[in-house]
């Protein structure tokens, strides 16, 4: 690859590769510490992301390097949606500047008309977004149930039953979490094969991960998908399929998959969730707190 002339003239750039997980994992790391004074991402994220068949590395990613190390990243993750991170020790040169910029031509050769990433409030990725021109699409929060704490419980109605996901659940369960997703969420139907290659190659996967609410005839009416990861118990995904809410479905998974986490070794529990789904106060009255809080800013291309 030729250096870019945007950036300091000793860096280089190239794709990411596979093999880059743990390099990036740490850069993000590096990231979030200095910005937030805590770290959420987890190399298994990346590695579980980019074994999506419809993610390629190649053309969607770049890396900048200093000799062999990787110190700035970028990468389209779906048509309209990044992420990037800059090493702390390399603010200020304008390298973050220059991989907006790869983003957005990328995203503009794939025929997107808006991208967008999310960064911390107030963090320097926040201010420099703000600055070249990115509007905010919505915030989202990460909360933890602290220790010792338990979400109240609530019984299923007769005849439903929560347990771990088998094979053969395996696409109920995503069209459960899909459509629920969609309601909100403006973007791509995920694909089955993503869906599978993403949770179940994801490095640690155990079949307890994955668990499922069905009903008197055994149909999958609510699902969750639940990682751990450093003694905390992270809820991925979580939904309720349509015509089977305000039931206490979603709220006995809840309860399950953080019941699960503590049985396998957590003693945190945590989900995510954003404005778009108006899930906020609901996890804030079973007790969860808010422990970051991020933007999600955009451009139209």
């Amino acid at each position: 690859m030729t250096t870019s002339p945007q950036l300091p003239a000793h860096l280089t750039t190239r794709p990411l590769r596979p093999e880059d997980s743990r390099p990036v994992f740490e850069l993000i790391a590096a990231q979030e510490r200095e910005d937030t004074g805590r770290v959420d991402i987890e190399e298994a994220d990346l590695v579980s992301d980019w074994s999506r068949p419809s993610h390629d590395l190649a053309t969607r990613s770049i890396a900048v390097l200093d000799g062999d190390r990787i110190v700035a990243y970028g990468e389209l993750v779906g048509a309209d949606r990044a992420a990037a991170a800059v090493h702390p020790e390399w603010r200020g040169r304008g390298i973050g500047t220059w991989i907006a910029g790869w983003i957005r031509e990328t995203a503009r050769r794939r025929g997107s008309s808006v991208v967008g990433m999310p960064a911390f409030v107030g963090s320097p990725g926040d201010r420099l977004l703000s600055v070249l021109g990115y509007h905010v699409r919505w915030n989202s929060w990460v909360l933890e149930l602290p220790e010792g704490e338990e979400v109240p419980a609530r019984e299923l109605p007769p005849g439903y039953a929560i347990r771990e996901a088998g094979q053969a659940d395996l696409r109920a369960m995503h069209d459960v979490l899909e459509d629920a997703f969609l309601e909100w969420s403006v973007r791509a139907r995920e694909s089955f094969e993503d869906f599978t290659a993403s949770v179940l190659g994801r490095p640690g996967f155990e079949p307890w991960n994955l668990r499922v609410v069905t009903d008197t005839t055994g149909e999958v009416v609510g699902a969750a998908v639940v990682m751990l990861a450093d003694g905390t118990a992270y809820v991925d995904r979580l939904a309720t399929r349509a015509d089977q809410r305000n039931r206490g479905i979603a709220r006995a998974l809840l309860v399950d998959a953080f019941a699960q986490g503590r049985a396998h070794g957590a003693t945190v529990s945590e989900l995510s969730t954003d404005s778009r789904s108006g899930a906020l106060g609901l996890y804030e009255k079973v007790g969860m707190v808010v422990t970051s809080n991020y933007v999600n800013r955009a451009i139209h291309l």
